[in-house]
C-alpha cells in the first residue's frame, strides 16, 4: 500500500484495513484551488494536518466546500520536501480513541503544499500569486506563539527582522517579513479583503498576529518601501481582520506504535524523518479524539462553514472567555503541572502520570480546587464538563502518546498566562494566601530547572529560550545542599520578581514564601520532590 494517488486509488485494499478514504474528487479540488484558492494556512505541522485540513475535508465530503487547502510552510522546508511532497500531500490521521479504537483516515484536503521562501523565486511567486485572487478568503495559522515575535529578549529586532524592516517587501527572511510581503502583493492587486486568523495555543493570538503584521506596514511605510495605503489596508478591519481563536487537540509527535500498526496494514515509507532542525516529521499523524476550536466571526470576504464540521464561531469576548477557561484553568495549567513533575520523576507519557496519585491530587487542586472558583464561564462551553472530560478522559487515554517532555517546552513563555491570571484573580479577592497547589506546581518548575531528576540524575530539559538566563540564578543551587530560606529567597528574587515570565511579582503578592517553601523542599535529596508532593 502507497500512500499516493495512485496508490489510494485501489479502494477496496484500503478500505478491508479499515481506512477511510476521501470522498470526494481530489484532481476536481486541486483544479478548483488553481483556479479560485479560498483557504491558505501558515504552518505545516501536526495539528494542522490532524486538524484543519480535516475540518477541510469534512466539508468537501458533504460539498460545503469545493476547494482545498493550500499549506505554506515558513520556518522548517524539509516538512514540505520530505513529508508532503513525497507523498502528493497526502496524510493518513489516526484518531486514538479513550475507548481503545483508533480511527484511519486518509486526508486527502490539501491542494498544494508550498515553500514559504522568498530565495526560491517559483515557490514565492505562487504564494503571491494567490495571495491576489479575489477568491482567497482566510489564511490560518498554527506558527507557535513563537513566530509572532520579532526582538530579541533585549528588546531589539532580531537580525532578519531588521534587514527586512530596511529592504521592504521584495525579498523579506523573517516569517511575519513574509506574510506581510503576500499582504502587501494582495493590496497592490486591489486591496481585497482578507481574514487572517492565528489559531495557535496562545492568548489573544489574534492581537499578536496583528502587532507583527502592522509593525512591518508602519516600518515598511517609514522606510518609503510602501505607500501609506499600505498600513491603512492592514489597520481596516474591514479590509484585513484578525480573529481571535481558541483551539485545542492534543497532537503528539508520530508515535512508534503508530508506525508499526500502520506498517503492518501493509503500508510502505511511512519512516518518520528528523530534519535538520530537529522536526520530527512523517507521513502520518497521531491525535486525540477531542477538539475544539472557537473563532470570533469576523470574515470580511466570507470563511468556509465551518460550523458544520463542529467549529464554533462566537464574539470576540465569548473567544476570550473560552480561551481564558482553557489556558488559566481548565487543561493548560494541568499539562504544565504534569510536565515539570512528570520530568522530574522519570516518566515518559502523560497517561501514566495519570496513574501517580500524587500527581492527580496536584492537578486537581490546580484545576477544580484553586482554578474553577475563579473561572469566567464562557457560555459555549461548561468549564465543568470541559475539566471532567480533560482528567477523567483525555489526559489518562492510554493510547494517546503525548510526553511530559514535550509539553515542557517553552515553560518560561507559559506560566505567566497558565497560572498568573489566576494568581491575579485571587489578589483581586484578597485571597492569595488560600493558594497551596499553584505554589506548589511553580515550586516544581523552579526545581525542574535544575535539570537534576528526583533520583538524582541528570536529565535533559525540554528547550525554553530563556534557559540560559534562568540559568545563571539556578547554578547557585544543588540537589541535597538547602540553603536557609532568606538566602534562599535572596538568590532567586531577580526570577520571582520577573512580572514577564509569572505575569505578576511573586515576591510583591506574597507567594514567593510557599513557592521557596517547596523548592527547598524538593533541594532536600533524591525522593524529595515524591515527598513533598505526597506532603500536599
Amino acid at each position: 500500500m502507497k500512500l499516493n494517488s495512485l496508490g489510494i486509488k485501489d479502494k477496496a485494499v484500503w478500505e478491508a484495513k479499515g481506512y477511510m478514504l476521501p470522498k470526494f474528487d481530489t484532481d476536481a479540488m486541486k483544479k478548483e484551488t488553481e483556479a479560485n484558492p479560498e483557504w491558505v494556512h501558515f504552518g505545516a505541522g501536526n495539528i494542522f494536518r490532524a486538524y484543519h485540513a480535516a475540518l477541510a475535508q469534512t466539508l468537501l465530503e458533504s460539498g460545503d466546500l469545493k476547494t482545498g487547502i493550500v499549506v505554506a510552510e515558513g520556518f522548517d522546508y524539509e516538512i514540505v520536501e520530505k513529508a508532503y511532497r513525497k507523498f502528493e500531500d497526502l496524510s493518513i490521521l489516526a484518531v486514538l480513541k479513550a475507548n481503545g479504537s483508533i480511527e484511519k483516515k486518509v486526508i486527502g484536503s490539501i491542494a498544494r503544499s508550498a515553500i514559504l521562501d522568498s530565495e526560491r523565486t517559483e515557490e514565492f511567486e505562487y504564494l503571491k500569486n494567490v495571495f491576489k485572487k479575489p477568491s482567497l478568503k482566510l489564511a490560518t495559522f498554527t506558527i507557535t506563539e513563537k513566530g509572532y515575535n520579532l526582538k530579541t529578549p533585549a528588546g531589539d529586532y532580531m537580525a532578519a527582522v531588521a534587514k527586512d524592516m530596511e529592504e521592504g517587501p521584495a525579498k523579506p527572511a523573517s516569517y511575519i517579513g513574509k506574510v506581510a510581503s503576500l499582504l502587501f502583493a494582495r493590496y497592490e492587486a486591489g486591496a481585497m479583503p482578507i481574514a487572517m486568523v492565528s489559531t495557535d495555543n496562545c492568548s489573544h493570538n489574534g492581537e499578536k498576529l496583528f502587532a507583527a503584521i502592522d509593525e512591518f506596514a508602519k516600518g515598511w511605510v517609514k522606510a518609503g518601501k510602501a505607500d501609506a495605503g499600505f498600513k491603512a489596508y492592514i489597520e481596516d478591519p474591514s479590509k484585513v481582520s484578525f480573529p481571535w481563536s481558541m483551539i485545542d487537540k492534543i497532537t503528539p509527535r508520530p508515535d512508534a506504535s503508530v508506525e508499526e500498526m500502520l506498517k503492518k496494514d501493509g503500508l510502505e515509507d511511512l519512516e518518520p524523518v528528523i530534519t535538520s532542525k530537529s522536526t520530527y516529521v512523517a507521513p502520518f499523524v497521531n491525535a486525540e479524539e477531542a477538539e475544539y476550536l472557537v473563532i470570533e466571526d469576523d470574515f470580511p470576504n466570507g470563511r468556509p462553514a465551518l460550523e458544520k464540521a463542529g467549529v464554533i464561531f462566537a464574539d470576540r469576548d465569548t473567544v476570550n472567555n473560552v480561551e481564558r477557561m482553557k489556558v488559566t484553568t481548565c487543561l493548560n495549567p494541568l499539562h504544565t503541572s504534569l510536565a515539570v513533575y512528570g520530568c522530574l520523576l522519570g516518566y515518559t507519557r502523560i497517561y501514566e502520570e495519570m496513574k501517580d496519585a500524587d500527581l492527580v491530587n496536584l492537578i486537581t487542586k490546580v484545576g477544580y480546587v484553586e482554578g474553577l472558583p475563579v473561572v469566567t464561564d464562557p457560555g459555549v462551553i461548561n468549564p465543568k464538563d470541559f475539566i471532567d472530560t480533560v482528567v477523567k478522559v483525555r489526559l489518562p487515554n492510554p493510547f494517546m502518546p503525548d510526553a511530559p517532555q514535550r509539553i515542557a517546552t517553552d515553560t518560561s513563555q507559559k506560566v505567566g498566562i497558565r497560572f498568573g491570571e489566576t494568581i491575579k484573580s485571587y489578589i483581586a479577592l484578597g485571597k492569595v494566601s488560600e493558594l497551596n497547589a499553584i505554589p506548589a506546581a511553580l515550586g516544581g518548575w523552579l526545581r525542574y530547572l535544575l535539570g537534576v531528576d528526583d533520583k538524582g540524575e541528570v536529565f535533559e530539559r525540554s528547550t525554553d529560550p530563556l534557559l540560559d538566563e534562568l540559568d545563571k540564578t539556578m547554578k547557585n543551587f544543588k540537589l541535597g545542599c538547602v540553603p536557609s530560606k532568606e538566602e534562599c529567597v535572596s538568590i532567586l528574587e531577580p526570577v520571582l520578581r520577573k512580572k514577564e515570565i509569572f505575569g505578576v511579582d511573586l515576591i510583591e503578592c506574597g507567594l514567593a514564601d510557599k513557592i521557596v517553601d517547596i523548592f527547598r523542599k524538593e533541594l532536600e535529596g533524591p525522593g524529595a520532590v515524591r515527598n513533598t508532593l505526597r506532603s500536599l
